[in-house]
């Protein structure tokens, strides 16, 4: 009996550029596997999105590596942040203090 297939995309996105791959996945496949299979790491060499962050429609999904696709699913390639945003925000306010003359 042949082996089922589900249809479902992979995203990742850079500032410069954004791919969208649909891709057909045997049943079973996890998220992390899915990702190996679409070969969008071979279109962004510069980043390792074999270690990124997955999720599923905007929802992070801590265990990628166990969890089976669904069909329709559209896994999200999470780029690590390059800045804290508790910290940028607490600088940002630091300074603005700093400017109306106040303390930090």
């Amino acid at each position: 009996m042949a082996e089922s297939l589900i249809d479902i995309e992979v995203v990742f996105a850079t500032p410069e550029r954004q791919l969208l791959l649909q891709v057909s996945v045997p049943s079973g496949t996890t998220l992390r596997e899915a990702v190996r299979l679409s070969g969008i790491a071979e279109q962004f060499p510069e980043w390792d999105v074999g270690v990124c962050a997955l999720g599923v429609f905007g929802r992070v999904i801590a265990d990628a590596q166990t969890r089976p696709v669904e069909v329709g699913d559209r896994i999200e390639i999470y780029r690590p942040l390059l800045a804290d945003p508790k910290e940028v925000r607490r600088l940002r306010a630091a300074k603005a203090a700093q400017a109306r003359g106040g303390k930090s």
